[in-house]
């Protein structure tokens, strides 16, 4: 099969396309042929070995596993002998431990849901990671109806599912973001948008109900000070130190929330394929739409990654995988269609 592979830590240019033989399915795992893979931040940081504290797990001088990509969306073409619940030719999207970006990926049926039978592939791709970080997170603070939410970071990924999702739990919504992403802020559901450029959203003294912070871009004491009294605050994400990334800042908000009246909440996403099956729901119904900057071909995968690097994107991009000798042509920006 073709795939994308590195041999070492750094940027895109260390991406290459290879062959690499097929993986089985073992146990309870299902082999999904791959049509379209999404790219995150976390497929970024793996890339570069960042922050250096990965690379405990992951590979001290060079990536244990070589190919990255965990957000995919294809057919069951196989199932292992304990796997009952798909079959094949099922359509699936699913949470990978890497090897995404490839033709053939294995994965424990766990963590493989039915995709929404509304979007197509490439859009069913964009929603894995960032679609289930934004539901854990949102069910983690208790967002309920007549809150106000704020969601630092409203244009990427994660933050346009932690807006729709609020939106549909009930709250009011602020986006803050880039003023050049305000309309696609709005669009997508929020109701105030913060041009971080011109205004500091930590000025909102006692404002919100909940900060879903994907960006720590502020202290946490300026962060607290724009919530309620018995506000939370979710931390996700954010580059952090160069060892540690944003582990340390989630390490003092753990240390300091006990004596504080708000919480403060770091968050952990975990792969689950029951909340994979709840947003192929919510999809259906119209709740959320996932949305899609640029999709590029496989072979293309360094120029993807380059692209959600360089800050402009709004929503996610994605990679779709195509089958041997054929191609996929770069696609305009989109919402699901």
């Amino acid at each position: 099969m073709r795939a994308i592979v590195q041999h070492r830590y750094g940027g895109p240019e260390v991406l290459a396309l290879a062959e690499l033989d097929r993986p089985q399915p073992a146990g309870d795992e299902v082999l999904i042929r791959v049509e379209a893979v999404a790219v995150s931040m976390g497929d970024v940081l793996l890339m570069r070995g960042e922050p250096r504290a990965v690379r405990l797990a992951f590979g001290l001088r060079r990536p244990k596993r070589p190919t990255i990509g965990r957000d995919v969306a294809g057919e069951v073409v196989a199932v292992g002998p304990g796997s009952p619940r798909f079959r094949v030719g099922d359509a699936v999207y699913a949470e990978s431990d890497q090897g995404g970006f490839a033709e053939f990926v294995a994965v424990p049926e766990r963590f493989v849901a039915a995709r929404p039978a509304s979007i197509d592939a490439v859009h069913a791709a964009a929603v894995v990671v960032s679609g289930t970080t934004a539901l854990q997170g949102l069910r983690l603070a208790g967002v309920s109806r007549g809150q106000h939410v704020l969601v630092n970071g409203a244009s990427g990924g994660v933050g346009g599912f932690a807006v729709q999702l609020a939106k549909t739990m009930g709250a009011e919504v602020t986006g803050v973001c880039r003023g050049s992403k305000a309309e696609h802020v709005l669009a997508i559901g929020a109701d105030h948008v913060i041009d971080y450029t011109r205004d500091d959203f930590t000025a909102n003294t006692g404002r919100y109900d909940v900060v879903f912070d994907l960006v720590a871009d502020h202290p946490l004491h300026r962060v607290r000070r724009s919530l309620t009294r018995r506000g939370t605050l979710l931390l996700s994400s954010g580059r952090g130190g160069a060892v540690l990334g944003p582990m340390g800042r989630m390490a003092a908000a753990s240390v300091i929330s006990p004596f504080v009246p708000q919480r403060l909440r770091p968050l952990a996403a975990s792969r689950n394929g029951d909340d994979l099956a709840e947003l192929a729901r919510r999809i259906d119904a119209g709740e959320v739409r996932p949305v899609v900057d640029e999709v590029f071909p496989l072979e293309r995968a360094a120029d993807a990654v380059a692209r959600l690097e360089s800050g402009g994107v709004r929503g996610k991009v994605v990679i779709q995988v195509a089958a041997a000798g054929r191609t996929a042509e770069t696609q305009p920006s989109s919402t699901a269609p």
